[in-house]
């Protein structure tokens, strides 16, 4: 065989290779979305985490505004004036001026205000969980509507083979005259039903895949059964404890408290003398007497402190410090009633999922008897000791009670993710979902010492690019 024979061998064999590596990956199945996949979707796609990451990036640039107000003021003044004597000859005069100020002293009221932009720069970090907790939330309700409607599709798909079989055994016996054309009739009523209750729940899933597709991005694939239940406090004051101490809502009105005590402070010191510090320099082209009016250029220069209080504003300091002290009493309210609130949501769940747990036994138990009812029945009916429709009645029991099993089940798994959210533990990071999650103190550290400088901007400029890649 020549060279270009055993060339064009292998190349067959190579491309008899690839088309059966592509039969084989078409023929294996697509593998099936967990619940970790949804909620990472979700995680990545949502523009609520991304708006509130932006508001924290605001936030951070508040703590560095504030330390702005430390550091010395440069300012450039140029100015042209003219002026007319009494012989009618006008003058102008041209000056350029440099000057800076710098406050020296405040008596406080500087630090103040950077201690409370740091307050609020941690409280919206917790905000921006709280987001996170309700994105991965929502993501876990889609993900279980899905399901659901899933199940209730396929329950509403083998009722209506059971009934369509019904309805011909129905036309049998009347065929030969064993029942009368009312059974019939009762049959095709009850199968027309079944089917309207497919059609609604065909409806249902299109519902959940589009809420699943406005959370995610995408429509479901297939998905994963659910995994194991998360494992949750033996009792409820455990979960109530775990809830006041992590929970992000009470943590973010606990710094907003805290930022609220230091503006009754600050308003307090906005009374205080400032001492400040001032420099100039400048050149003023102006007409000279001693160069007969002609114009001539003069230099200058200043060194100065100044030392200013308010001592009467018409009662502004007076209204802003009582503003202070109302604002202080509503972040302390706030305070209070976001720690009841969550202590109801612990409350809530808890039951829900012991709610849940009942049903599911108590439904499981009515299955079972439902389903000897309708095996029993049947039997009686085909000795003609019972009619077609007590046959329809025992199959729609049957039908309801599998369908309630399936809500119930869907609700028990709900109500766990819905606990640990009321908990403050449903976070990328305490699920370990296993992707990067957003540092917020990445951003806070470039910005909050107020760079200014060309390199400085460059570093930020990478912080932002990588803040955009996650």
């Amino acid at each position: 065989m020549t060279a270009r024979g055993r060339l064009s061998g292998r190349a067959g064999l190579s491309g008899l290779a690839a088309l059966a590596l592509l039969a084989l990956g078409a023929a294996l199945p697509a593998r099936a979305e967990s619940l970790a996949d949804t909620m990472v979707a979700a995680y990545r796609h949502s523009a609520l985490i991304e708006q509130n990451r932006a508001v924290l990036r605001a936030a951070d640039e508040d703590v560095a505004a504030s330390v702005a107000a430390l550091r010395p003021i440069v300012e450039w003044v140029a100015r042209q004036s003219a002026s007319r004597a009494e012989d009618s000859t006008t003058a102008r005069t041209t000056s350029l001026q440099l000057a800076a100020s710098l406050t020296l002293y405040d008596f406080g009221r500087s630090q103040l205000a950077i201690d409370g932009a740091k307050e609020q720069v941690l409280a919206t970090r917790q905000a921006l969980v709280s987001v996170e907790q309700d994105i991965l939330l929502a993501a876990t309700l889609a993900f279980f509507d899905v399901r659901e409607a899933i199940q209730q599709v396929a329950l509403q798909e083998n009722s209506v083979e059971v009934l369509t079989s019904e309805r011909q055994a129905a036309q049998d016996r009347f065929d030969v005259g064993e029942i009368t054309v009312t059974d019939v009739a009762l049959a095709d009523a009850q199968l027309a039903a079944t089917r309207a209750s497919l059609a609604s729940a065909n409806g249902q899933l299109e519902i959940a895949r589009e809420s699943y597709l406005a959370v995610t991005g995408r429509l479901p694939g297939r998905l994963d059964a659910p995994p194991p239940l998360p494992s949750l406090p033996a009792v409820l004051d455990e979960a109530r404890a775990i809830a006041q101490s992590r929970h992000p809502a009470i943590s973010q009105s606990q710094r907003q408290a805290a930022a609220a005590e230091i503006g009754v402070a600050a308003a307090a010191a906005e009374r205080n003398p400032t001492l400040s510090g001032t420099a100039s320099v400048g050149v003023a082209r102006s007409p000279q007497a001693d160069l007969g009016g002609r114009y001539g250029s003069q230099n200058s220069a200043s060194v100065g402190l100044e030392l200013s209080q308010t001592l009467y504003s018409g009662g502004r300091l007076s209204s802003g410090h009582r503003r202070a002290m109302a604002e202080r009493d509503q972040a302390r309210s706030a305070l209070l009633n976001t720690a009841r609130q969550i202590s109801q949501q612990v409350g809530e769940t808890w039951a829900n999922i012991a709610v849940a747990r009942a049903q599911i036994t108590a439904i499981t138990q009515q299955i079972s008897a439902a389903q000897q009812a309708y095996d029993g029945v049947r039997e009686e009916a085909l000795l003609g000791a019972r009619t077609t429709l007590d046959v329809l009645d025992a199959e729609q029991s049957l039908l309801e009670a599998r369908a309630d099993r399936i809500t119930a089940e869907s609700n028990l798994q709900l109500a766990h993710y819905q606990l640990l959210a009321a908990m403050g533990l449903l976070t990328v990071e305490n699920l370990n979902l296993g992707i990067p999650t957003y540092d917020p103190s990445q951003y806070y550290n470039a910005v909050r010492d107020a760079p200014a400088t060309s390199k400085q901007g460059e570093s930020l400029d990478r912080v932002l690019r990588a803040i955009g890649r996650n």
